[in-house]
């Protein structure tokens, strides 16, 4: 029997081989066939990722948390096992925010510093960001790295929210539409990049909630005006009880008022975050007071300059990420152990001033808490043919709270440019985790901004908001009184 070469097959012509080249271009062609297809498969707006099975969904609760981290711990112990988060009562009035009311991290100390001298021995747990930082300021810039504490803790709505959301969450429209989930996480066991994102823009941090965030842009020199926000928050999607259909594709409304400067107070921005993106982009309005209007906004996105920010972050960059991912692609490179900004309980304390966390070059390195913890990593490319001023970001997501822990934004000549912090605190009397402060650290213009700071503001309280209050009508009313 003859044996045909292994790179022959027969010819559509009657000869019994065909050349290399031929061979090529088929091959070729067969490419270009499957790619096209899998490429309409991926645009049809009906597409929807694969779902969990049951089998899968029953690891939550039994070797994953509730959330879908890893309950074990790490081989060497230096990452310990998850035994259920961080519970305790509510600290007295005036209390909540003394890093001494958290007794189970108040005492712990620094295992270890790691500065300019000893970065070598870190670096490969270490985002690029915070590497590009000791590099910037090798003689003032550490870290100190405490007792890994898996403080994470839900209450039991939004776990059971989880569990029913892993077996019948999908996502359609290239990723932009949720469906069949509500309330809790809506891909606890993820198999794409972009389901993580989702996690952590539907993250639960409470149903309805007034808050304070001052914005600090600190110039080289470590100077700054403080830009102060009063944000009202109604989490539609967390509500316990609310189904898919109810929400009217609406996930969040936003509402925060310019309260300093004096040149800035009155100002209005209202949003209402719409679930699918592509189907109705999110709803934005201005009112500025020397108009005495309330006007749409659609530039309330994407890249834009953010709020107060003073260039220093695009609209995109509050909470880490928020809005629509349809302009990137999203890949998922796994887990990773790194050592991140988590439990930041001295950055909480209200008897310090913005003065003694915001100095020249970067924030106070006595008061960020880091600790080594698993997250997932994803990367996200810009799409060919849309416009972001941001080539490239890698998010460092933490597997417990699903909270975007870092960023490192690219610029489009792919050279790392803004590097992105998210200090947290799990507030444990209420079962869910805040933020405390965030940074974004600007290499080219030597500037950063701390933003989500309410260190001399009111302590956040929670406010049984309604939908009305949230409505153009509303928020014009408001703001002429």
């Amino acid at each position: 029997m003859q044996t045909r070469p292994a790179h022959a097959l027969p010819s559509d012509h009657g000869s019994r081989f065909v050349s290399r080249r031929a061979l090529a271009a088929r091959s070729r062609t067969s490419r270009l066939l499957r790619t096209t297809a899998l490429s309409c498969a991926l645009l049809m707006p009906g597409m929807a990722e694969a779902k969990v099975s049951p089998e899968e969904a029953r690891r939550l609760g039994t070797d994953l948390t509730p959330l879908g981290g890893e309950k074990k711990g790490n081989a060497d112990g230096s990452i310990p096992a998850w035994d259920g988060g961080y519970s305790m009562p509510q600290p007295a009035a005036g209390k909540e925010r003394d890093p001494a009311s958290y007794k189970l991290l108040s005492d712990d100390k620094p295992l270890y510093t790691i500065s300019s001298a000893n970065l070598a021995q870190y670096k490969g747990k270490l985002t690029a960001g915070a590497q590009a930082l000791f590099a910037r300021f090798p003689s003032s810039y550490k870290m100190n790295v405490y007792p890994t504490r898996r403080t994470a803790r839900t209450p039991n709505f939004i776990n059971a929210a989880t569990a029913k959301n892993a077996v019948d969450a999908e996502l359609g429209n290239q990723g932009e539409s949720l469906v069949g989930a509500v309330t809790g996480i809506p891909f606890p066991i993820p198999k794409s990049g972009i389901e993580v994102i989702w996690n952590h823009k539907l993250r639960y941090r409470g149903t309805s909630l007034q808050r304070w965030n001052a914005q600090l842009a600190v110039q080289a020199n470590g100077a700054f005006q403080p830009y102060v926000l009063r944000e009202d928050v109604l989490f539609q999607y967390n509500k316990p009880g609310i189904t898919p259909e109810s929400l009217n594709n609406v996930a969040l409304y936003f509402l925060q008022f310019t309260t300093a400067p004096e040149r800035q107070v009155g100002n209005v921005v209202l949003v209402h975050e719409t679930l699918d993106q592509v189907k109705e982009p999110r709803r934005a309005w201005l009112y500025n007071p020397g108009q005495r209007r309330i006007r749409r906004a659609p530039n309330v996105a994407y890249d834009n300059p953010g709020t107060g920010s003073d260039g220093l972050r695009t609209n995109d960059q509050l909470d880490a990420f928020n809005g629509a991912t349809d302009r990137y692609t999203w890949k998922l490179l796994g887990k990773r152990e790194m050592i991140v900004p988590y439990n930041s309980v001295k950055l909480l304390d209200n008897k310090l001033k913005y003065a003694q966390i915001a100095k020249a070059g970067h924030m106070n390195v006595e008061l960020p808490r880091y600790e080594l913890h698993r997250v997932w990593v994803v990367e996200a490319e810009l799409k060919p043919g849309t416009s972001h001023v941001y080539k490239r970001r890698s998010f460092y997501v933490d597997e417990d709270t699903w909270t975007i822990l870092a960023v490192d934004n690219y610029d489009q000549r792919g050279t790392l440019w803004r590097v992105q912090e998210t200090h947290q605190v799990q507030l444990a009397w209420l079962d869910r985790v805040g933020p405390v402060c965030g940074s974004v650290y600007d290499l080219q213009s030597n500037r950063y901004l701390l933003q989500e700071m309410s260190n001399e503001a009111p302590l956040f309280k929670d406010v049984e908001f309604n939908i009305d209050h949230f409505s153009t009508g509303s928020v014009q009313r408001m703001a002429e009184r």
